[in-house]
């Protein structure tokens, strides 16, 4: 979280920074008011909501990444906070009515501040619809752990075949279609970048397969840099153009190492569309015959 606030520094020393000068500004022009005077339930009120709103701007900016969203959030919050802080220390401090910024920041922040965190929402509500939409192609996965591989958090050769059989079961008419892909000369990125950084490439990779899947399609990891992807209702042709902007995706992803070099990774895609009738095995096999088929054909894309 201090890693992530880090990135804010600036908008937390802006913000904390208002506030100290509104403190010095209220001690400057006005004058403090007697233990009778103060209303201890205003205080309370808004003092414990200034704090709130501090804390909650704190807790979002140590949890997002820099960008629109979290600026208008802050923004929102941060105007809010000082709307409830300068309203807090008029209950201390007696400000002259002539110091229209008191006026200002009591009544005039807190509308800013109530539409900008309610422009904020609105956009964080339609990314959280967007994340929500390729958590929803995991939710299966986690349903059962013991078909999850421990590197790339996807399913396992169990979950793979448990789905073609499911889908098979599910299926009569609808044609269901298996894309066996890998990572072209993967052995040879291993030796050059080393095995940690070649099991974050294989996360990354399969982070690219994903985001350009159906939530419907189940991405799997076979073996090694091998996926496999279960697409439902999906013929020969359908799966061979999805292979196909699957291997431009990971053509064009830039792959930093960490010694800052870029890598272009390149897949090799096998495509299988099974029969009603046919085992998760010989889908499985026909798929894999066809991927090494590309491989030694040194093609992207082969249908069997």
């Amino acid at each position: 979280m201090l890693r992530t606030l880090s990135l804010h520094r600036n908008k937390l020393v802006l913000i904390f920074g208002l506030a100290l000068c509104s403190l010095l500004g209220s001690i400057w022009v006005g004058d403090a008011k007697t233990w009778a005077e103060i209303d201890w339930l205003d205080v309370l009120g808004e003092g414990g909501s200034s704090i709130a709103i501090g804390v909650w701007m704190v807790l979002i900016l140590g949890s997002r990444p820099a960008g629109r969203v979290t600026d208008l959030l802050t923004l929102g919050m941060g105007f809010m906070f000082i709307a409830m802080w300068q309203d807090n220390l008029d209950e201390f401090i007696r400000i002259p009515a002539e110091q229209w910024w008191d006026h200002w920041l009591e009544s005039g922040a807190m509308p800013l501040g109530i539409a900008f965190l309610t422009y904020g929402l609105f956009h964080w509500h339609s990314e959280q619809l967007s994340i929500n939409r390729q958590l929803e192609k995991r939710e299966q996965l986690f349903r059962e752990h013991r078909y999850i591989d421990g590197l790339t958090q996807l399913g396992r050769v169990d979950y793979l075949r448990q789905q073609l059989e499911r889908q098979q079961a599910a299926n009569v008419a609808a044609p269901i279609s298996l894309i066996m892909a890998g990572i072209e000369f993967y052995p040879d990125v291993v030796r050059r970048i080393g095995h940690r950084e070649a099991d974050r490439l294989l996360r990354e990779v399969a982070e690219i397969i994903m985001l350009n899947l159906r939530r419907q399609d189940v991405i799997c990891r076979y073996a090694g840099d091998r996926f496999a992807l279960v697409l439902p209702s999906t013929d020969a042709a359908q799966a061979l153009k999805t292979a196909r902007e699957l291997v431009l995706a990971v053509q064009h992803f830039a792959f930093k190492t960490a010694t800052g070099e870029t890598l272009y990774q390149r897949l090799h895609t096998g495509i299988y569309t099974a029969h009603q009738g046919e085992s998760a095995e010989h889908i499985i096999i026909s798929a894999n015959a066809a991927m090494e088929k590309a491989g030694e054909h040194n093609g992207c894309c082969q249908v069997a």
